[in-house]
């Protein structure tokens, strides 16, 4: 079950932001139905990217073996 301040993986990527498949946020607030979530993404530095309402069908739970992956972020129109 995904809650407040948990850490996701985006499933896909999401090119109106420049998001892409294996993008990490956190989630900062659940909406009551338990499937709906508010997720921010943030640049390296800290910068907003993009806080956005998402469902169980576009993030999961980070797992503990993964490992994580830098990419320079694309530039949006």
């Amino acid at each position: 079950m995904i809650k407040e301040l948990d850490i996701v993986v985006l499933k896909h990527d999401i090119k109106g932001y420049g998001l892409t498949e294996g993008d990490i946020g956190a989630v900062v607030h659940c909406y009551g139905s338990g499937n709906a979530y508010e997720v921010e993404f943030v640049t390296a530095e800290g910068k907003t990217i993009a806080v956005i309402t998402l469902t169980d069908d576009d993030i999961r739970l980070m797992k503990d073996k993964e490992i994580l992956h830098v990419r320079e972020m694309s530039l949006m129109a």
